[in-house]
């Protein structure tokens, strides 16, 4: 071998070792920077979704309330799981027995995607979730009396890009509908986006969730199709306004907080509507 090829292979070697020793230094300062950010990622994913669990109850307005306002109103709520195929609050047995430690820490959507911890919805799936889950989580404010004032229910499915993640929030007669927020979703910007904009959301504040019967009696029509009960869909996002009716159907109905709604009431949607007239007219009187 010729000088000549000797050192142009020991130069060689040395680019390759530098390139290598570089990619590692770079390697290695990308992973402290992303394990130093981490907590900050998680803590900002916590703000933002109190901040929609807050909108959805109608407790923050995000162009004048500020981030102190989330962690001090956010205070008032109470977290639980609810076993959605007995219907009622899961016990410390429930959890123990599915290996939940911790109810903060619990992510009904990661939930679903575990065969022990969720239920396969098969070609039934109006929502196209998928599955859902044996336990969902859901944030109650309690009144004075330790009986449901607000009580937030997480609600997902699909709409025309991806699934549409939010908030759905029944006020204390557990039928009546304070609000609903969006925390994610892959919607088209100026169409189906629009279902974040307070004019939209707006329309749900006061619909009923069930009817005298106690069937879903509410949902999302075409637009320009003005319905009673019913929210108007948005003009040129037809699919996303379906998702929507989909989705919120599904979570009202007996696979998914229908039979907790029911027992928490300890009654049908009107029978709870007119203990709370009665009351109403026995302060009064």
């Amino acid at each position: 071998m010729s000088q000549q090829t000797k050192k142009s292979s020991n130069s060689n070697m040395t680019t390759i070792t530098v390139a290598l020793v570089l990619c590692l230094v770079c390697s290695v300062m990308v992973s402290a920077v992303a394990v130093g950010l981490k907590p900050a990622q998680v803590e900002n994913q916590l703000l933002d979704r109190n901040k929609n669990i807050l909108v959805a109850a109608g407790m923050f307005d995000p162009a004048k309330d500020t981030n102190e306002d989330v962690e001090k109103r956010f205070a008032d709520f109470d977290v639980k799981l609810v076993d959605l195929e007995k219907g009622e609050y899961a016990t410390e047995a429930d959890l123990s027995k599915a290996g939940i430690a911790d109810i903060n820490n619990y992510d009904a959507n990661q939930a679903s995607k575990n065969k022990a911890l969720s239920t396969d919805l098969g070609n039934d799936d109006p929502a196209s979730i998928g599955a859902v889950p044996k336990f969902a989580k859901v944030y109650v404010k309690n009144d004075a009396n330790g009986k449901p004032e607000l009580m937030v229910l997480p609600v997902h499915g699909y709409g025309l890009w991806g699934t549409m993640y939010g908030f759905l929030t029944l006020e204390g007669d557990l039928n009546t509908v304070k609000g609903i927020s969006w925390y994610d979703h892959k919607e088209t910007p100026g169409l189906g986006a629009r279902i974040e904009e307070p004019k939209w959301r707006a329309q749900w504040e006061g619909i009923h969730a069930y009817d005298e019967n106690g069937e879903v009696a509410t949902g999302v029509t075409k637009a320009g199709q003005s319905r009673e009960n019913w929210v108007d869909g948005i003009s040129g996002a037809t699919l996303t306004s379906v998702g929507v009716r989909n989705l919120i159907q599904f979570w009202l109905s007996e696979r998914g907080y229908k039979p907790f709604l029911d027992n928490l009431r300890g009654g049908t949607p009107d029978s709870a509507a007119n203990a709370q007239t009665q009351t109403t007219t026995g302060e009064e009187a």
